[in-house]
């Protein structure tokens, strides 16, 4: 009998409409028994052209998953119930925001609230009767004509520096305040007052008092970093303002005896940009004991600095404690890696409970604290949901609980990416990622393409990066680095540019682009260079400053840093990174804005710009391109209508594929002919 065989399947190169087929892990929560984890998943539909999220839950003991919400709209923030009986989330369907409340064993979901507004903090009470969160109303909740919601205002009245965001637009008039809802009564119970935010609210364990998170200096938005810890009685009372150092407060979690409160802060109101390390601190429910840092002489962040074009990261995570008190669970970022870390209750050094070169993006611990829920990413997996124990090593036995992304490895041959290490000019070390493009081979000579990052306090890391695996794909080689100036090497690393862009920054980009042409496979004469936000500001200035780049693509970029402090939703602040304003030293701003040298440039540049992005505004795009086509300059512009600052993370899918092309077929125009 003649033997046969099963031919494999060949395997092809991503592509950029892979995008629609990512299934990205948002949220995770562990049951207080610990058998059970939620979590969100978010989906791009193509023939919609929209995101959506359901809620999975998965059944540790049987190893079953089954999903908990259904539709085509948005799920997320599920949080347990104390006695583990129901699952609450919050839900965006036709335009509104709802609370709702399911059994844990499945049964019809229950609408508590639906509102024209956002929710954030969402919680139960211990007794599991009612739930607590901050809340703000949309201006548009207070018009009761539908069609009148649909107009805009006859005019907008400013009086704050604070008042746009980018990605979401105009703040409203509401601010966010502590609310709760019993399951058994439908109307709203408002628990704090005045007329500043209230943000991190949290639930004593006794239920009796209600902790947040308030700015009340007299000039909120220049002093935004003057945030205070209150309590206030969950029944109604006075507030009462626990001492804690100046500087920013932030997640406070109460001790499973309700005695002290954990915060993440620091006490340096006027830091910079993110220079100063967020730590957990403690302080008595009373005042007494006094806060202090539990991690002094721990050189990095407490939260998740690594960053990724799969889902939104680098937020504040929350901070929990372990179930007997004597610890306090954090993430913090390491050299490309995001871990998951404990400190003692009393202070000392943090020991990381998981280890590895990856991406931790986001965790759950409940209960007795045994066991830890986690949202994994690394190089090859752009997120899946994992369990570890909670001790030393959890690593070792973490546990794969999800398959989100199985096409990656069965219908795809990712390019390869390797961690990469080089000198600068001082002899400092540069860390890096390098990819090559599929069938690469030593002997051949290949295009390069240098990206560098945002922020820029930030890192890039051990995670899946859908962009840098698109350019490889397309035959060039990519490499991406944490220069000086950025995240995850502690405060004289992230310092080491403060009020002096363009300086070691663009020293150590220059180290990456020389570290390239000391590869044999790569052309000298046919390297690029990219970058958006902060990275942006970078490729402008690089381009006016060297002539070694054939071409580069710029986006979301800031060009003039003057313009800039009044354009920007929070420009005003670079005033702290710059040590002035543009009126108080202009001499800075003009040395260190790109758009001063751009007479030098050489290099074909595409810009590309989202036309409602309030981080970096339209207007910087538009500058550059009028100076570089009055100086004749190879210069084009690619505007994205309706997008935001966070176009390649979080855009419209059809729209974040179109820039992708863009920067290829741009690269492609001056690298490959």
């Amino acid at each position: 009998m003649k033997k046969t065989t099963r031919r494999s399947k060949r395997k092809r190169s991503i592509r950029a409409e892979d995008l629609f087929k990512l299934r990205l892990p948002t949220s995770v929560a562990i049951s207080p028994d610990e058998g059970l984890v939620a979590y969100t998943v978010e989906r791009m539909d193509k023939k919609e052209n929209k995101y959506f999220a359901n809620i999975f839950v998965h059944d540790l003991a049987a190893g079953e998953e089954r999903r908990f919400t259904h539709g085509d709209h948005n799920d997320g923030q599920p949080v347990w119930s104390p006695d583990g009986r129901y699952l609450a989330f919050v839900s965006t369907r036709d335009k509104k925001t709802g609370i709702y409340v399911m059994p844990t064993r499945g049964g019809a979901e229950n609408l508590l609230m639906e509102l024209d507004g956002a929710i954030m903090d969402l919680q139960w009470t211990p007794d599991s009767t009612d739930l607590v969160f901050c809340l703000r109303y949309n201006d548009s909740h207070f018009i009761k004509d539908e069609k009148k919601k649909k107009q805009p205002p006859v005019y907008r009245h400013v009086t704050r520096l604070f008042y746009r965001l980018d990605g979401s637009g105009f703040e409203p008039k509401d601010i966010f305040r502590v609310y709760s809802l019993s399951m058994d009564n439908p109307n709203l119970r408002r628990i704090t007052k005045g007329g500043r935010d209230s943000f991190f609210a949290r639930v004593s364990p006794n239920g009796q008092w209600v902790a947040y998170v308030s700015n009340r200096a007299r000039n909120e938005d220049i002093d935004h970093l003057k945030l205070d810890l209150f309590i206030t009685p969950y029944k109604g009372g006075k507030e009462r303002r626990i001492p804690t150092p100046e500087g920013p407060v932030f997640a406070p979690a109460f001790s499973p005896d309700g005695r002290h409160i954990a915060y993440l802060g620091h006490d340096k109101p006027r830091d910079s940009w993110g220079i100063a390390n967020f730590h957990v601190w403690k302080v008595g429910l009373s005042g007494s004991p006094k806060a202090r840092d539990l991690m002094a002489a721990f050189d990095r962040m407490a939260y998740d600095q690594s960053i990724s074009d799969s889902g939104d990261t680098g937020e504040i995570s929350p901070l929990f404690w372990s179930g007997d008190g004597r610890r306090v669970f954090f993430l913090s970022s390491d050299m490309g890696t995001t871990n998951l870390y404990s400190v003692p209750h009393t202070g000392g050094k943090p020991t990381r409970v998981f280890r590895g070169q990856c991406h931790i993006k986001g965790y759950s611990v409940n209960g007795n604290t045994k066991t830890a829920a986690l949202i994994y990413s690394d190089l090859a997996n752009p997120g899946e949901v994992m369990t570890c124990p909670t001790t030393n090593g959890g690593e070792k036995k973490a546990i794969r609980h999800t398959d989100l992304n199985r096409f990656l490895r069965t219908d795809l041959k990712l390019c390869r990416t390797r961690e990469v290490r080089f000198r600068s000019f001082d002899g400092t070390e540069v860390q890096g990622w390098l990819v090559h493009p599929p069938n690469f081979k030593p002997t051949g000579k290949y295009p390069a393409v240098l990206e560098i990052h945002g922020g820029p306090r930030v890192q890039y890391a051990f995670t899946f990066f859908h962009e840098m695996q698109f350019l490889a794909s397309k035959g060039y080689i990519v490499l991406y680095t944490n220069p000086r100036g950025g995240a995850g090497r502690g405060e004289t690393w992230a310092e080491a540019i403060e009020a002096s862009w363009g300086d070691l920054d663009y020293k150590d980009c220059m180290a990456a682009a020389d570290y390239l042409t000391r590869q044999k496979y790569v052309n000298p004469k046919k390297m690029g260079v990219t970058g958006g936000s902060y990275g942006g500001y970078m490729t402008n200035w690089i381009i006016g400053h060297t002539d070694r780049f054939a071409a580069a693509v710029t986006q979301r970029s800031v060009v003039d840093l003057k313009s800039f402090v009044g354009s920007s939703d929070f420009g005003w602040s670079l005033e702290r990174e710059f040590k002035g304003w543009p009126w108080t030293d202009p001499e800075n701003y003009e040395k260190r804005s790109p758009i001063t040298y751009y007479k030098n440039v050489r290099t074909p540049v595409l810009i590309i710009h989202s036309e409602k992005d309030l981080r970096c505004c339209i207007e910087q795009a538009e500058q550059m391109f009028v100076k570089l086509k009055a100086l004749r300059k190879k210069v084009e512009m690619v505007r994205f209508p309706e997008e935001s600052h966070g176009l390649s993370r979080h855009g419209r899918p059809d729209r974040r594929i179109a820039r992708l092309e863009w920067i290829e077929k741009w690269f492609r125009k001056y690298l490959k002919r």
